[in-house]
């Protein structure tokens, strides 16, 4: 399985931004379509956004449509989720994750075939 670590995570006011990094390690990463899910106390992991293998597809959630871009540089083993006008709602502990799910998922799908994940990054904005 791949090992992935993220990155980037603070406290910013609403209306800023942050860029969340993940270093993948010990496996291809072009191997694995890539994303961001979030978790806040007492919900469920909430889908946050995905990237196919090849970077061309992405799909995100309605609620980060139009604020946040996922993107990923196989060759630095890395995937990016810059996050713009941000909201208190935001506020989450983010997670990189990687599927071996065939062909590009929806967003059910990606999280229903997750198959490695970190650690997590703590993002908290203020309102």
């Amino acid at each position: 399985q791949v090992q992935l670590v993220e990155s980037g995570g603070g406290l910013v006011q609403a209306g800023g931004s942050l860029r969340l990094s993940c270093a993948a390690s010990g496996q291809t990463l072009s191997t694995y379509v890539m994303g961001w899910f979030r978790r806040t106390p007492g919900k469920e992991r909430e889908f946050v956004a995905s990237i196919s293998r090849s970077g061309g597809s992405t799909n995100y959630a309605d609620s980060v449509k139009g604020r946040f871009t996922i993107s990923r540089n196989n060759g630095r083993a890395s995937v990016y989720l810059q996050m713009n006008t941000l909201k208190p709602e935001d506020t989450a502990v983010y997670y990189c994750a990687a599927s071996l799910f065939p062909g590009i998922p929806s967003a059910v799908q990606f999280m229903g075939a997750l198959g490695s994940w970190g650690q997590g990054t703590q993002v908290t904005v203020s309102s």
